[in-house]
């Protein structure tokens, strides 16, 4: 681990506006090249399989120009010095850091799945370390190996000092709704570890291959699905103090909510869940990756402005260039807009279990 980076934060908000509370952007990544060398040293053909379901999925077009981008912003990716001095120039104070999705390796076997665990919670430890004033880190754990995953989040949180951990909506033949998840859950929620949800790829695979829905019907349809495989399983009545915090707004769940309810109304199988769907919004957390401020109204109404968190999914080209402009342009309540900027945040952290 590098020394502790000055990482003083600006006296004013975006564009120069005064403000007093801290602002804090819980969406934002980092890269970890040297590990996936690694892995990819220690599993080539695997690696490779992974990378042509991803051309399947996203096609050319797509992969190419994310090389580029992801080329462009390599240094906000990776570096802490870059991260902050962006940090500044957004107005924003405090990050919540996660790995990029692309470290989930979600084909991994037990023994590659286990060392990756380790080491990207060790990485991102190390990154938030060299500014603790400023970075907040989330760790991973296998999912497709349900029984791996307390120890995971326990090296995450009581071993390596993070918040909680990132995870995505499925992998492999493992989904939100899957009993082999119970232990994480109990854990998690004793823990009030964040477990943020955060899809890397989407299941629909070639019907999204061109352009780029891979990412625009992908990911808010992945986040729709893996929030209902919780509600309909009835993973928050089992677990109520769980704080499962839902990347870009939930995807397309919030507002189209009303169909979940009817489901739950009229069909046997959707009753798995004690209450209506639309009651659990308000037990998630949500960030403010919608790029439409009609949609984050809609969000806080949905859930309730203390459900809603400032989120960026810094610094790729798909976040929000502007968040907390974003956030207070949309037409909130003085009272909401300081909740989603930062007050929310900080108080589902301050009852966390630390190391």
């Amino acid at each position: 681990m590098t020394g502790v980076v000055d990482g003083t934060a600006p006296v004013t908000g975006d564009h120069g506006a005064s403000r007093t509370s801290e602002i804090t952007d819980v969406h934002a990544h980092l890269l970890m090249p040297g590990l996936h060398a690694e892995v990819e040293r220690r599993v080539p053909d695997e690696v490779q399989a992974a990378a042509d379901l991803e051309l399947t999925r996203n096609g050319l077009a797509s992969l190419q120009a994310s090389g580029r981008m992801i080329g462009e912003r390599f240094p906000r990716l990776t570096d802490v010095r870059a991260r902050l001095e962006a940090m500044n120039a957004q107005g924003v104070d405090r990050q919540w850091v996660s790995p990029s999705p692309n470290h989930f390796y979600p084909w991994a076997n037990e023994g590659l799945a286990t060392w990756v665990t380790g080491e990207v919670n060790r990485l991102i430890a190390d990154h938030v370390a060299q500014a603790p004033d400023r970075l907040v880190g989330l760790g991973v754990v296998p999912m497709q190996h349900p029984h791996l995953a307390v120890d995971a989040l326990d090296d995450a949180v009581l071993g390596r000092g993070l918040a909680g951990v990132e995870i995505s909506s499925f992998a492999g033949d493992v989904e939100l709704s899957d009993e082999r998840l119970e232990p994480f859950w109990a854990r998690a929620a004793e823990l009030r570890a964040v477990v943020f949800l955060h899809p890397f790829g989407c299941s629909l695979d070639e019907r999204l291959d061109r352009f780029y829905l891979s990412n625009t019907v992908g990911q808010p349809t992945e986040n729709a699905v893996a929030l209902s495989h919780v509600i309909f399983a009835g993973v928050l009545d089992r677990h109520p103090e769980l704080r499962l915090v839902a990347a870009h707004g939930g995807g397309y769940l919030p507002t189209a909510i009303g169909r979940s309810d009817r489901a739950w109304k009229v069909r046997p199988e959707a009753r798995g869940c004690a209450h209506a769907p639309s009651s659990y919004l308000s037990r998630i957390w949500f960030d403010t990756v919608v790029h439409d401020e009609r949609a984050l109204r809609w969000l806080v109404e949905a859930a309730g402005a203390d459900r809603v968190l400032l989120g960026s999914d810094f610094p790729f080209d798909m976040g929000l260039d502007e968040p907390v402009a974003f956030v207070r342009g949309a037409g909130l309540s003085d009272a909401e807009v300081t909740g989603i900027l930062g007050a929310n945040a900080a108080e589902l952290l301050r009852t966390r279990v630390h190391a």
